[in-house]
């Protein structure tokens, strides 16, 4: 990997744009193997969900990974694929580790490098379960992609990185006319336009995949067999509308309504879409330092400030949904101190999102070098936040009781950087879209004292996240 921090305007200079390409060319035609060239350069603001539009309209099977963080103030939009992986048996992690590494070795860096989101990311997202046993799963197990272009937005600034796969027979020119091409598009996206789009929930058929209720009464009594003593499990709504569900349009909602989760869509590049708004967190790394989220036990939300703060002060209060996140606060604690870190836990909060609120636990810890955000993914996934305890045992007798393929459904997505930054969500409050069908998702983490009738209630609640949000 070589790396070169300067200021240049290659993207308005072809002459100098075509020097550089071209002396990668010839260092790809020394080593016989292609050479990527990630470019990183300041734009003026533009909104990425405007540029996924424009790009879903010139191909609505665009791949693609949209990421909104606004705690951050920050969005991403990552189109195309300079390289793709996928893997649909193995050691997912770490055959996803030595793709990004041997991408990286054959990586040119050039560009304003003190940009916030420059140089090249990976975006990845991996299933729920290693191994797709059931019906066809739309997504392998594994999926990482270093894209053709990368759009963020950080507050008021904007940033393009540009990777580009130069092979010995490469046509430079056409490929910077193709470029030139690619960036007038973006200048002529800045804005959405949803023009008299309604939302279509109201209009959309719906059906229950299965009888949730019966599944937690069949959970509950393994849990006083002594089976195991926690399973989470989800629920399912299909949705079928009359016309093709509006991806950009459900995001825009999704970022509007909820401003304290993450918002993301991820897609297959076969026109099957993963969106959601997730309030879970699994890892965020930044310079070594790792933060990560212990996020279970829940309630609605008052309707008043005087109702909301008795909801609050009862789930503190709540001895089973502390038990509940206590399981997975010792679990995540546990599994990075085998890693040979040190974490470090803070007090016992209350995590308020705009429907409802969990208990929450942030964990931080230093890294070294020699540990990869992947070494962590492999080791935390499943926690017992979306699986149960114990895990191997939770994660079998969901198999059992789920008569569908989670897929994408709680698991990890989110990306890395060329220095070792990374940032991982769990996929949850969420739903697949392909055309005018969609399958929501949501789940409850059921423990002894667990109520069928309130945990159906809790689902339900949850799964409103998405509902509203299908347009």
């Amino acid at each position: 990997m070589s790396v070169i921090s300067c200021h240049p305007s290659l993207f308005h200079d072809d002459k100098e744009l075509y020097q550089l390409l071209l002396s990668c060319q010839e260092k790809a035609l020394r080593q016989g193997q292609s050479v990527i060239v990630s470019l990183t350069q300041e734009l003026e603001a533009i909104d990425p969900l405007a540029i996924l539009q424009t790009a879903l309209k010139v191909n609505p099977k665009q791949l693609h990974f949209y990421w909104q963080n606004n705690r951050k103030q920050e969005a991403v939009t990552a189109l195309g694929r300079t390289r793709y992986f996928t893997l649909t048996k193995g050691n997912r992690f770490q055959a996803s580790q030595n793709f990004i590494q041997n991408c990286l070795q054959q990586t040119e860096i050039q560009g304003d490098l003190d940009l916030p989101w420059a140089g090249p990311h990976f975006f990845t997202n991996f299933t729920f379960f290693e191994r797709n046993s059931r019906s066809f799963s739309p997504f392998p197990i594994a999926t990482v992609f270093l894209p053709q272009l990368q759009i963020v937005r950080q507050e008021n600034r904007s940033i393009l990185v540009i990777n580009l796969n130069i092979d010995p027979y490469l046509d430079i020119a056409e490929a910077i006319a193709q470029l030139q091409r690619q960036i007038t598009l973006l200048n002529q996206s800045h804005h959405l336009t949803l023009n008299d789009i309604a939302q279509g929930a109201a209009t959309t058929q719906i059906q229950t995949a299965h009888p949730f209720k019966a599944a937690v009464t069949s959970a509950l009594k393994s849990i006083q067999a002594g089976h195991f003593s926690k399973i989470v499990l989800a629920h399912t709504l299909d949705a079928i509308a009359p016309q093709p569900f509006h991806l950009v349009a459900s995001l825009d909602y999704l970022r509007q309504s909820h401003p304290d989760c993450y918002i993301f869509s991820v897609s297959n590049g076969k026109g099957t879409n993963f969106i959601g708004a997730s309030p879970e967190r699994l890892i965020s790394i930044q310079n070594q330092h790792l933060v990560t989220d212990a996020l279970a036990g829940s309630s609605p939300r008052g309707k008043t400030t005087f109702e909301d703060a008795q909801l609050t002060q009862k789930l503190l209060d709540n001895e089973k949904e502390r038990r509940e996140h206590q399981a997975v606060s010792d679990f995540i604690y546990k599994r990075l101190c085998e890693l040979g870190l040190r974490p470090q836990r803070s007090r016992l909060r209350v995590l308020k999102l705009s429907h409802i609120q969990h208990l929450w636990t942030p964990i931080q810890a230093e890294l070294s070098d020699r540990i990869h955000p992947l070494d962590i993914i492999a080791k935390l996934h499943p926690t017992p936040a979306v699986a149960g305890v114990p895990t191997a045992i939770s994660c079998e007798q969901i198999r059992h009781y789920e008569p569908f393929d989670r897929s994408l459904y709680a698991a990890p997505l989110g990306w890395m950087n060329y220095q070792g930054n990374s940032e991982f969500i769990v996929g949850i409050r969420s739903a697949f879209i392909q055309d005018n069908r969609a399958r929501l998702y949501a789940g409850a983490g059921i423990v002894a004292g667990s109520n069928p009738d309130k945990e159906l209630a809790e689902v339900q609640l949850k799964l409103q996240t998405m509902l509203k949000a299908l347009v």
